[in-house]
């Protein structure tokens, strides 16, 4: 599970479920011996492999995320499954530069209404590693009111201006409509205090890993002290204070300043990652042409220390984040599932893509370069599956993130009413304020127009800690989950229409309106 945006965070400071009417058949005989083969001790035993001390921590990019990468492609190679990689293989790789700010030469300037100039790490750091070397200027406009309200008509207001904006997007889709708004740049007002100003500073000038599957160039992104910026939106006419508190959105003009900035990057390290990928074929003549994916994330934190880059922090004597639950779990299932599914006769009418990505603590970075990359194409895809941290706390319940979202819910509800065995039962999103639907690898599917249900036990004490070890998973329980997606996605797979979207949340989530 994803992290929310560290940097942003320093700059900004179960009910029952109404089943659906229709009835599910019976399973096969097939069908039922084949999720048997889920069992606690396979994934148990799965977990402990991918969770080892000697994986440490799997992080993004490393030799250890190799490995667990290279286990997963053997297990599916052993099954018989189809690669769906690069070159014929089960490997999709994606390329990773670690670049740093160069601190001495990066500076910003503002002319008109008073010259000022800002000072890269006294008044600014650049809040995003994106940007390519170069100079970025525009004219300053202040925008009011949540940064998510519609600018529907005239985009010019903001293409090409320096955007000053004082609440950080609230999530992905706010971000990506600021940035399809083509400003030259966006200052982000920070009231950091002292005692933090220098962490980020610290953080903002090593060398970081850039996003992969997003395009380097403008806009530039900056984020500034308040104590800096203010006296220079006063001098201009404009109140930061009444525009962070607005309620509707505007944007308005500060005179005529102009902003330039002059930013220097440079690339220190070239790099890649792994996803996984295989495909089992359907058996449908016309339905194999679509796929059901099955997605969870292979990577984790990393290590204490100097070598770790992911954010781990020791735990007395112990400096492994070992992600038994945090992807251990969700890997192991997704494993466990391609395991089953081939057991089945005959096979599913759609197809199966069992999808193991990396790069989803550093933001998602794996699913969405599968994303924008599939094996497949993307409108042939009717649904993701994703699975995150299944494998802790309660002991009958899981939670569907996005059940609300398509009738991916009402499938679900249904098919567990079917299968009391289980005695699992998938609830709506209880923690709405926490946004984790943005925050794991279904939501790179989502903006891409595909279905998503995303399956979740909920955070923990050890969460992006040492403690979240292999004993401390609960594998019987894992297993009566991972048995429960394994007919759902079987419902899904021989379904006679593909799922679809609730209107409203594809305007929403899709569409960014």
């Amino acid at each position: 599970m994803r992290h929310p945006h560290r940097l942003l965070a320093l700059l900004l400071l179960p009910a029952p479920v109404a089943l659906a009417a229709q009835s599910t058949a019976p399973p096969s005989p097939s069908a039922q011996a084949a999720a048997r083969t889920i069992t606690s001790e396979d994934i148990r035993r799965r977990i402990g492999i991918i969770a080892d001390d000697s994986m440490r921590g799997r992080d993004t990019p490393s030799p250890e995320l190799e490995k667990v990468a290279a286990y997963i492609a053997a297990e599916y190679r052993r099954l018989g499954l189809k690669p769906g990689g690069d070159s014929g293989g089960f490997l999709q790789r994606y390329s990773l530069d670690r670049v740093q700010v160069v601190a001495e030469s990066s500076i910003a300037f503002l002319h008109g209404g008073g010259d000022a100039t800002l000072n890269f790490g006294k008044d600014f750091v650049f809040a995003d590693n994106m940007f390519e070397s170069g100079d970025y200027a525009g004219a300053l406009v202040l925008l009011s009111g949540p940064v998510g309200g519609a600018l529907t008509a005239d985009t010019a207001a903001v293409a090409g201006k320096m955007v000053v904006v004082t609440s950080s997007p609230r999530n992905r889709v706010e971000r990506q409509r600021v940035l399809s708004w083509h400003p030259a740049g966006i200052v982000l007002i920070t009231p950091v205090p002292d005692s933090l100003w220098a962490q980020v500073v610290s953080r903002n000038t090593r060398p970081q890993l850039r996003d992969p599957s997003r395009q380097v160039g403008g806009p530039v992104i900056l984020g500034v002290r308040l104590a800096s910026f203010q006296p220079i939106v006063t001098r201009l006419g404009g109140d930061l204070a009444a525009t962070q508190n607005a309620t509707t959105f505007a944007v308005r003009p500060l005179g005529d300043a102009q902003l330039h900035v002059h930013g220097r990057i440079q690339a220190v390290e070239r790099n890649s990652a792994p996803n996984v990928v295989a495909i089992l074929e359907g058996s449908d003549p016309r339905l194999k042409s679509q796929y059901v994916v099955f997605s969870a994330h292979m990577d984790h934190i990393g290590v204490a220390g100097p070598r770790g880059s992911g954010g781990c922090r020791a735990q007395g004597a112990d400096s492994i984040c070992n992600g038994a639950d945090d992807d251990g779990s969700g890997t192991a299932a997704v494993v466990e599932l391609a395991a089953a599914f081939v057991k089945l006769n005959p096979r599913p009418k759609r197809s199966l893509i069992f999808l193991n990505v990396s790069g989803e603590e550093k933001g998602l970075w794996g699913s969405g370069y599968f994303a924008d990359h599939p094996a497949v194409p993307v409108g042939d895809i009717v649904a993701d599956l994703n699975i995150d941290m299944i494998g802790r706390n309660w002991k009958d319940t899981i939670v569907a993130i996005g059940k609300e979202h398509s009738d991916l819910g009402a499938t679900l509800n249904r098919v567990a009413a079917a299968h009391p065995e289980l005695n699992m039962h998938a609830i709506d999103d209880i923690w709405p304020q926490e946004n984790f639907y943005f925050r794991s690898d279904h939501f790179n599917f989502a903006r891409k127009g595909v279905p998503i249900l995303f399956f979740f036990s909920g955070t923990h004490p050890d969460y992006h800690r040492p403690g979240d070890s292999v004993d401390k998973i609960d594998a019987e329980k894992e297993s009566r989950i991972a048995q429960l997606i394994f007919y759902l996605g079987l419902d899904v797979a021989n379904a006679p229409e593909r799922p679809k979207w609730n209107p409203d949340s594809y305007k929403r989530i899709v569409m960014g309106q």
